[in-house]
């Protein structure tokens, strides 16, 4: 057994290691955006985080709504490269192995097809951009209404405004980002977003304090910054990809030209994901304002320790996206104890990183909040701290949740993880925090007691949900083929 978890292991992690790390070096743009909110006090603290958790509740979404085109791609891709091959391929490794072997319709014909998507990605982002960044607005407006301090909505008011216009180019990155990935030629992606780490950071000193020439626009600069980068990371990868003679031909992105029929496609395989994020996200957000209700200190510390649980729970993404590859993948072959087996090994692999995490949480969370709160408030780091112990176990179910969302989607079945995030976190969660921070007079750690009961919830009833479909295939599944 020990030899089998050590194969399985590395065979996800060739796999996962890339995807967390190009996870790892998305989220250091929000981090350092966090670390230069704390360098600005508590209240610009509460405040960039308050903008930041509407923000990344819309772009959540509407990266959901584009997570499909990857496979799209993929399997468009893999027909052209069947009907040049001699053979013509066998065709043998189905849907799991990248989706795309179903059937040679001519090399051209799929390279069309590949270029179709493309344009309806573009039409299906742009659309979500525009939108979002209204709403975006309109919720900026609506904040005072939710019982945030006055000069923190003000704030969040202000940095909302500079961060609506970087959802658009944000986007437009996802689908070239996608396009890459379906291509099986990503390699840029990682360079490109650690570049904008740098990028980011010098662009958010600039602007907070004015330097160079630049307007003195403090917490506002910061999303500015952002935007900026969004647009910017968008523009080297599709210069990027023009450079590439492989890719140069089939990087369609007139949005006016995209067929309806495949947008409206792209939308029903996505939505179902974009509401699986957003209600996963939507749950946090509505926690934190929250927080906001017990004051500024509250809303920082909550702010500082939500961006530390963020950062960790990349690691989760890049592992649930292998895991979610290799279960279609051993499906399509008929192995459905391998398939079951996957969801053992990815679990093993989440819990040794989430007790590491854990227990650098327990020794020294002074160390690990010093960069968010070292010029906050005493108050506002006693809450984090406090926070912080409830994170060490928290992150175990927030991590194994989201797996079983990616082995679901393994299965195919994007709506059932839906189905189950309304309850675990709506129907569980949220009254949990509610009961716990309110009549029970927890407070803020109520608040993070009851999203340890939603996730909790969540994590059994997505994994439950996977070893039932598992069981009824086992039960009526043909004997497997031959590899």
């Amino acid at each position: 057994m020990p030899t089998t978890l050590l194969r399985d292991s590395r065979a996800l992690a060739t796999l996962a290691v890339p995807l967390v790390l190009t996870q790892l070096a998305q989220v250091a743009l929000t981090t350092t955006d966090t670390v230069m909110m704390g360098l600005l006090g508590t209240r610009e603290l509460a405040a960039g985080g308050l903008a930041l958790v509407v923000f990344t509740q819309l772009r959540t979404m509407g990266v959901g709504l584009v997570t499909s085109v990857g496979n799209r791609i993929a399997a468009a891709s893999a027909r052209a490269e069947r009907s040049t091959a001699s053979g013509g391929g066998t065709g043998g490794r189905g849907h799991g192995a990248g989706q795309g072997t179903e059937g040679g319709d001519g090399g051209g014909g799929a390279h069309d097809e590949v270029r179709a998507i493309v344009r309806a990605s573009m039409a299906v982002a742009t659309i979500a951009g525009i939108a979002g960044a209204l709403l975006m607005i309109l919720i900026g407006r609506a904040l005072v209404w939710l019982g945030q301090d006055a000069e923190v909505v003000d704030s969040a008011r202000s940095m909302l405004l500079a961060l609506a216009p970087g959802l658009l180019p944000c986007l437009w990155f996802q689908v070239v980002r996608q396009f890459t990935i379906g291509m099986r030629r990503p390699q840029a992606l990682l360079h490109i977003t650690l570049a904008s780490v740098a990028v980011n950071a010098g662009l958010n000193w600039v602007l907070i304090h004015g330097t160079w020439g630049a307007p003195r626009l403090g917490l506002t600069g910061i999303g500015a910054a952002t935007s900026t980068v969004h647009l910017l990371s968008f523009a080297a990868l599709y210069l990027l990809a023009k450079r590439d003679r492989e890719l140069a031909p089939l990087l369609a992105l007139n949005p006016f030209k995209a067929d309806p029929a495949i947008a409206r496609r792209l939308v029903g395989l996505g939505a179902p994901i974009a509401l699986t994020y957003g209600s996963e996200a939507g749950f946090f957000s509505v926690t934190a304002l929250m927080a906001g209700s017990f004051g500024t200190a509250a809303l920082a510390a909550h702010t500082a320790v939500n961006q530390l649980v963020y950062i960790v729970f990349q690691v989760a993404v890049g592992l649930s996206h292998a895991a979610s590859i290799n279960v279609s993948r051993e499906l399509a072959l008929g192995r459905t104890e391998q398939a079951r087996r996957i969801k053992n090994t990815v679990l093993a692999c989440a819990g040794a990183v989430m007790t590491v995490v854990g227990i650098v949480y327990l020794a020294v969370p002074h160390l690990v909040l010093a960069p968010f709160l070292d010029s906050g408030s005493d108050r506002a780091l006693t809450i984090a701290t406090q926070l912080l112990t409830v994170t060490a176990l928290l992150q175990f179910f927030d991590c194994a949740q989201n797996i079983g969302v990616g082995l679901l989607r393994g299965l195919d079945d994007t709506r059932s993880g839906f189905r189950i995030t309304l309850v675990g976190y709506w129907a569980v969660g949220l009254p949990a925090a509610w009961l716990l921070a309110h009549p029970l007079g927890l407070d803020t750690l109520g608040i993070w007691l009851g999203l340890l009961t939603g996730l909790a919830a969540t994590a059994v009833l997505l994994l439950r949900r996977y070893s039932a479909a598992l069981t009824l295939r086992s039960g009526s599944a043909p004997a497997a083929a031959p590899a």
